[in-house]
């Protein structure tokens, strides 16, 4: 009985022990809460998290104190006030300490793969600029976890503070880290960066409940129809095993095994020019593989040393074998292909390249005007011109039903709203390409995220700026439509609501690939408009000529010109603008500049003008019209 007594003691004890810790242990804060974090300075900040309900909650910073209670839910928040820049501090919130904590300024960025794209895609331009990175006061917090899309989620499943610094840089958003750069270089305070960017969104995946109904019905609709026409297929050709591309293409390649091989034997094998695209030089292939094999020789002092192979680009994806080593693959089109060759692979005298290529529909090919080659040290070889190559697999899946895709505000939900809380100095945003083509329904949609997200912050003014296209395709001789200029004129009409800034790209791409590599001067042009718009500074010219206003004269018009700084450039020829009169055919036209804000555009072929149009296509090379300053005029359409 009293061993019994005794036992029975002790566990209520040992419980009465425990309760101090469980209720510690139940406070549990957002990811954004969290070591090395900056907050905005100069405005008043929330600092929230989740505990058991009626839990009091104690935040001590700065030498002051600060209670609440958790509400019935267990959801607790608590204001500090506005703060001078500083650092680095602690906080204590009951038992839990967050420290390296630093006061300066916070920018959300995001969009799509363009303010995606990490710095280690850009080393081809500023290698040794990245390599002396090492600033710890400027700090990006990343998530990119899209999940439950469908409900508005309370905190990142991932994501932490990570300073730049070399162990980290690489994984940080090139033109979010340049921005915070220019920032922190102007105004030595610490800069802060959320990047929740999403390759391949369209603008209505971001937005909130409220503004997303019409686009979310319509995905829906469609949704509706691709399962009908589904139901309809299976009723009348019975259930059919999906079809596993993978499994297919190494099922019917008969080289899967062989032909990455040292001793490869590719006589009889026919040649191809490389690069480019293969159908245009009569190789029949859409869907399935193809390997491609060269030859090339290295000399007694470089065998058997590391290399680097560039691969430039390639459509869609590949894996790359030198003398039978695997040495690397990348599964979609769009990263540069860069990959180590290992010493004790390369021999003296002839060597073996060997690329197998996966096309899954459309122009596959090596795109032209990229690096094709082998580094060996300060040595190159050309890895361009003949090659041989040998059909794998050519497949014929069954055809898609389409729909899927981003659905409208899964984004917002997934990776804004846990941010709502968060005070942010401003937003940089880069998105557009996935809704090009929609320029003119753009128009309103990018207007209504704008107006969205400083209703969910609670921010009526908060800055909002962004980046106009990049260029991208070849130019054309002859004025066309173009999907990506009524696109970049949607979003400078954006520009009509306050506090946002435009920074023009059209001059900064590259015609053969999406993801142009000149982020720094992305990030700088941002960072321009940031100053003006963000900091006040109404000194700086931050952007270049924006169309203002036209008026017809003597079978010409004169367009005036804000935001001209300095001065309308006029040593030089100016191209790029196109006239038309009344049945809207669009034909190139002479253009001078008149003074310093305004420029006179003209041709012989139209009498009676009615409208403008300046640097109307998706790469519009020649177009050069800028001020003083070297800032670029904006792509514009006079028409409504």
């Amino acid at each position: 009985m009293n061993q019994n007594k005794l036992a029975f003691s002790l566990i209520v004890l040992l419980l009465v022990a425990l309760i101090p810790f469980q209720s510690e242990a139940a406070v549990k804060l957002p990811r954004l809460v969290s070591d090395g974090m900056v907050l905005q300075r100069d405005q008043p900040l929330k600092i929230w998290g989740w505990a058991d309900p009626s839990e009091k909650i104690k935040v001590e910073f700065v030498g002051e104190n600060y209670q609440t209670k958790a509400d019935k839910k267990g959801n607790w928040q608590v204001e500090l006030p506005a703060m001078k820049a500083g650092g680095p501090y602690t906080m204590k919130i009951n038992d839990i300490e967050v420290s390296n904590i630093m006061l300066g300024d916070v920018w959300l960025a995001s969009g799509q793969s363009n303010m995606e794209l990490q710095i280690r895609r850009v080393m081809d331009l500023y290698a040794d600029e990245i390599r002396q990175i090492d600033n710890p006061n400027i700090r990006l917090f990343r998530s990119s976890t899209r999940k439950e899309p469908d409900t508005a989620q309370a905190d990142y499943p991932d994501g932490s503070w990570l300073p730049a610094t070399p162990e980290n840089i690489m994984d940080f958003s090139a033109v979010a880290y340049f921005f915070a750069n220019e920032l922190y270089q102007k105004y030595q305070v610490p800069i802060g960066m959320i990047s929740t960017a999403i390759g391949g969104s369209p603008a209505e995946a971001w937005l909130s409940e409220e503004p997303v109904t019409e686009y979310l019905d319509r995905w829906l609709a469609n949704q509706a129809r691709v399962d009908s026409i589904r139901a309809k297929r299976i009723a009348e050709e019975g259930e059919t095993p999906p079809f596993n591309w993978g499994l297919e293409v190494n099922k019917n390649d008969p080289g899967v095994g062989r032909w990455s091989k040292a001793d490869v034997d590719v006589s009889g094998w026919p040649t191809i020019s490389l690069p480019g695209y293969w159908s245009d030089k009569g190789v029949e292939l859409r869907n399935g593989s193809i390997w491609f094999y060269k030859e090339f020789e290295v000399a007694d002092s470089l065998a058997a040393k590391e290399a680097i192979l560039r691969l430039g680009r390639i459509i869609d994806s590949d894996s790359a074998f030198v003398n039978g080593t695997f040495v690397g693959t990348i599964s979609y089109q769009y990263p540069p292909r860069i990959y180590s060759v290992p010493e004790g692979v390369l021999k003296s005298g002839k060597n073996k390249l060997m690329v197998r290529v996966f096309s899954q529909g459309g122009r596959g090919g090596f795109v032209e005007e990229k690096p094709y080659e082998l580094r060996i040290g300060s040595q190159t070889i050309d890895l361009t011109g003949d090659w041989n190559y040998h059909v794998g697999a050519v497949l014929n899946p069954p055809r898609g039903l389409g729909g899927g895709g981003f659905k409208p505000g899964g984004l917002y939900n997934s990776l804004i709203h846990p941010a709502l809380a968060y005070s942010l100095k401003g937003v940089i945003w880069y998105q557009g390409e996935t809704n090009a083509g929609r320029g003119m329904e753009y128009r309103q949609l990018f207007k209504d995220l704008i107006t969205d997200w400083r209703e969910q912050f609670e921010q009526p003014e908060l800055p909002f700026l962004f980046v106009q296209l990049a260029n991208l395709g070849i130019p054309n001789k002859q004025p066309v439509e173009s999907g990506w200029a009524t696109l970049r004129d949607a979003q400078r009409r954006a520009l009509e609501l306050p506090n946002t800034g435009m920074a023009v790209a059209f001059d900064l791409g590259e015609w053969n690939d999406i993801h142009p590599l000149n982020k720094k001067e992305v990030g700088r042009r941002l960072a321009l408009e940031a100053q003006r718009v963000a900091y006040g500074d109404d000194e700086v010219v931050s952007a270049g000529p924006l169309f203002q206003s036209m008026k017809v004269e003597d079978g010409s018009i004169v367009l005036t010109f804000s935001s001209v700084g300095s001065g309308l450039f006029s040593n030089s020829y100016l191209q790029g603008f196109q006239i038309a009169g009344e049945d809207g055919r669009f034909v190139w036209a002479n253009a001078v500049v008149l003074s310093k804000n305004t420029v006179k555009v003209w041709s012989r072929e139209i009498s009676e003008p009615v409208a403008v149009r300046y640097a109307w296509d998706d790469n519009p090379a020649e177009a050069n019209l800028k001020n003083k300053e070297g800032l670029p005029a904006s792509p514009f359409t006079t028409e409504d």
